[in-house]
């Protein structure tokens, strides 16, 4: 049992888990503001737009002759009637745009994410391309690795050469 629960702990504290759990938070927040923008004033809007009809109230009733017929004939029907089946497809429209706008919001958030870091990966390329890997060898002018102590073609001892210190930012007004 001991070592169930210790499995457990390092399940839970793994950082992906905690991530997802955080995620699923996050998302179940996400989802409340989606639905309040599309009920509260993207349906209006369209409702406006559509002279005052509500997506609420768009559906088809299906009538079937045979439900009016046991409403009227049958007792236990008079006193509990059969309600007409209804599609409601304008809840389904409402759904439809609240998806729509919640990937819409997805895209650009995973969009923006990706293009920081592409942004970050280049910073980092251009840094590693920008610093130096051979020097030249004062003495006879080959190439050679810009660590180097000796040079191989002409076997003279290389002066010591600092590294580079990075370039001071400068101050940000």
């Amino acid at each position: 049992m001991k070592k169930l629960f210790g499995e457990f702990k390092d399940f839970v504290s793994r950082g992906n888990v905690l991530d997802m759990a955080v995620g699923i938070i996050i998302g179940g927040a996400f989802t409340a503001i989606v639905n309040s923008l599309v009920g509260d004033i993207i349906n209006p809007l369209i409702n406006t737009i559509l002279l005052g009809i509500s997506f609420d109230s768009l559906n088809v009733t299906i009538r079937f002759p045979w439900i009016k017929w046991l409403n009227a004939n049958v007792g236990f029907f008079q006193r509990n009637p059969i309600v007409y089946p209804t599609i409601n497809f304008g809840t389904f429209i409402a759904a439809i745009i609240t998806f729509l706008i919640t990937a819409l919001a997805l895209f650009i958030i995973i969009k923006a994410i990706n293009k920081a870091k592409d942004l970050a990966t280049k910073k980092k390329v251009a840094e590693e391309a920008a610093a130096p890997t051979t020097k030249i060898c004062p003495f006879c002018k080959s190439e050679i690795h810009i660590e180097a102590t000796k040079c191989p073609h002409c076997t003279s001892d290389q002066p010591k050469v600092e590294p580079a210190a990075p370039a001071a930012e400068a101050p940000q007004a």
